[in-house]
């Protein structure tokens, strides 16, 4: 096998893990903030954010802004994956990865409802993720499990990507109901450490 072809192969590899896929690499967990604990920002982020237009915003800023982006404006050879308490960020490959500090006291959860067809997801990739119901409005409501609290009660409409976001109480456990054109689902969440990010498994019937 060529040395060309190796390195295609492991650049295919590192795309799959970092987009809508499965959960952090045991490197990568290692590197995260313990439970509870905000990670200051990586000192590479300046340059890097720079590079893609992001500079000056803080972490909740850029998970909103990269998650509202037509995908025809997305930055292609920007990864980056929403954690717990964290923003996990890399460009080109002579850029230095950066991590950026989200909330400690909120969680960022991206939710990708479906009727007919959806994709694994467990941190929420927020320049990869594609969704079927973009531009779709759906009736959204959240609902604080252990209080009873009604957390989101609203008609929000779907980004380009097929996603909406909530900041949501970091940890809770919560049910999230979903309605959209005579269908519904509803399906519980948790928004603890190790938590996914990303919900693609509720489906609308």
């Amino acid at each position: 096998m060529t040395v060309q072809r190796t390195l295609t192969i492991a650049a295919i590899a590192i795309l799959a893990l970092a987009g809508c896929g499965a959960a952090d690499s045991e490197d990568d967990a290692a590197g995260r903030a313990a439970p509870g604990v905000t990670a200051p920002a990586d000192s590479s982020a300046d340059s890097l954010l720079a590079a893609y237009g992001l500079a000056g915003l803080d972490g909740r800023e850029i998970v909103d802004r990269l998650d509202r982006l037509p995908v025809a404006e997305r930055p292609t050879d920007l990864m980056a994956s929403v954690r717990s308490g964290e923003l996990h960020l890399s460009g080109e490959p002579d850029e230095q990865p950066a991590v950026v500090a989200l909330p400690t006291d909120e969680f960022y959860l991206s939710v990708a409802p479906y009727v007919d067809h959806t994709h694994d997801c467990y941190f929420h990739s927020l320049t990869t993720c594609l969704g079927e119901l973009a531009g779709e409005q759906l009736a959204v409501t959240i609902t604080d499990l252990d209080t009873g609290e009604v957390l989101v009660n609203e008609v929000t409409e779907v980004y380009d990507n097929g996603f909406v976001g909530f900041w949501l109480p970091s940890g809770i456990d919560a049910t999230i109901e979903i309605e959209h054109d005579g269908r519904a689902g509803t399906e519980q969440i948790a928004t603890g450490p190790e938590d996914p990010t990303c919900l693609t498994t509720l489906q609308l019937a």
